[in-house]
């Protein structure tokens, strides 16, 4: 029996319930806001495997911790979540595996952030370290907005924006690139393509076909191994010079808008997917 933990069930998981009802597989839908485990007796290794689609980084990873303590094999694993999740740890992986990336500057307190903005330089973007859907996203093209935004953000009086990751602003085409990793495969890609310099579905970017020429595949399949691999969507910008650069590695991949244009069956490839790496 296959656990699924969610959150909720959005068009992604319907895909994937209704794949898994398809192929037969046995599953149990399981609410993560319904989970309680007791530390001293764990969780009950009543499940052959864990499939974690829990919306939260903060829940998902501990989900995955209760589980695997227990001895259930969670995909993805507790330790992929925790650096996907968080862009300055999946960017320090990245970096460290010799990834073309971004130039990326952090600073860890906002009385140096103004600092961390210019040694990027002007325009530069500031994300959180935690979050997705392109949300609280900063173009910053002078000094006043960089000293605007850095005090909302002290304003706000939460440790997570006392951190600042910024990055430069990559002067790309009107799109970025999304690539869908399974284990060692690239099975599909897709470009986002926006008029805003945001390029997230979520902010309304419209989806075509990618080719999955070998430059891509080899990028996508690097940046996955940096993070430990597992289930996993790569998103890549292109410089106007052509240049592949890895921009974040995302555990809970959102794929409606790349399934509405693929000419595969990403929920099906994903349950082969579950099944090889689970139940065999």
């Amino acid at each position: 029996m296959l656990a699924v933990l969610t959150t909720r069930v959005r068009l992604e998981e319907r895909l994937l319930l209704d794949a898994l009802e398809r192929r037969a597989v046995p599953h149990e839908v399981v609410d993560d806001r319904s989970l309680v485990v007791e530390l001293q007796s764990g969780t009950p290794t009543r499940y052959t495997g864990v499939f974690n689609r829990i919306m939260s980084h903060t829940r998902s990873v501990y989900s995955a911790h209760l589980f695997e303590a227990s001895g259930h094999r969670v995909v993805n694993s507790s330790h992929v979540i925790e650096l996907c999740g968080d862009k300055i740890l999946t960017s320090l992986a990245l970096v460290r595996a010799g990834l073309p990336t971004p130039r990326t500057v952090v600073s860890v307190t906002p009385d140096a952030a103004l600092r961390a903005v210019e040694t990027v330089g002007y325009p530069a973007v500031v994300k959180p370290a935690v979050g997705s859907w392109g949300r609280l996203l900063s173009k910053i093209n002078d000094r006043d907005a960089a000293e605007t935004v850095i005090e909302h953000k002290q304003a706000m009086r939460s440790p997570a924006h006392s951190v600042f990751y910024v990055q430069e602003l990559v002067d790309k085409p009107a799109r970025d690139i999304r690539a869908i990793v399974l284990g060692d495969r690239v099975v599909a890609a897709v470009y986002r393509r926006s008029e805003h310099w945001i390029t997230n579905t979520a902010r309304g970017a419209t989806t075509e076909p990618c080719a999955l020429d070998p430059d891509l595949v080899d990028l996508a399949l690097r940046a996955a191994k940096a993070v430990g691999g597992g289930m996993l969507a790569v998103d890549l910008i292109e410089r106007s010079t052509g240049e592949l650069l890895v921009t974040e590695v995302n555990h809970t991949m959102e794929f409606h808008g790349l399934a509405a244009v693929a000419d595969v069956d990403i929920a099906d490839l994903i349950v082969d997917h579950l099944e090889e790496v689970l139940f065999r």
